[in-house]
Order: C-alpha cells, then sequence, then structure tokens
C-alpha cells in the first residue's frame, strides 16, 4: 500500500505500508492491503505506520480526514 500524510503546512510522510493505524472518530481502526474503500474522520491522537520495512513510525496528530481507495491512502490531518 501507498500512504501519503500531509499537514497544512507540509507532506509528513509518504512511502510503501504494510499497516496503518488510525485515530478514528468512533476509536482507532487499522487499514491492511485490500481494505475496503473508506472515508473518515479522525481525532486527536496517534498515527501509527507499519513500513515494508517493517519500522514503526508514529505521528501525533489534531484530527483529520482519511480517504482509502485502490490500495492508496491518503490523510489529511492537523499537526498536533
Amino acid at each position: 500500500m501507498f500512504i501519503e500524510i500531509i499537514t497544512p503546512s507540509k507532506k509528513i510522510y509518504t512511502g510503501e505500508i504494510s499497516l496503518v493505524k488510525l485515530p478514528g472518530a468512533k476509536g482507532s481502526f487499522e487499514i491492511l492491503e485490500n481494505h475496503a474503500p473508506i472515508i473518515s474522520t479522525l481525532e486527536k491522537g496517534t498515527i501509527k505506520v507499519v513500513d515494508k520495512d517493517k519500522q514503526t513510525h508514529f505521528f501525533d496528530v489534531d484530527g483529520g480526514v482519511v480517504e482509502t481507495k485502490s490500495n492508496k491512502i491518503i490523510v489529511l490531518a492537523e499537526s498536533a
């Protein structure tokens, strides 16, 4: 899967990943490969990204939205 995490001031992460865990409005959720298309709001919390090399990255956000379609994930986030 490919992800872009973008804040109003800069792009904070792009790359191939194996999973992402997001702070959804109704609880945290994970997106794995071949996930159904989704658009969701995000709450204040931490985004966890596991890249293809099994390295884990964490990004604190104050909310935002996520869109997933055809193994491409775009996160528009308010930076913390």
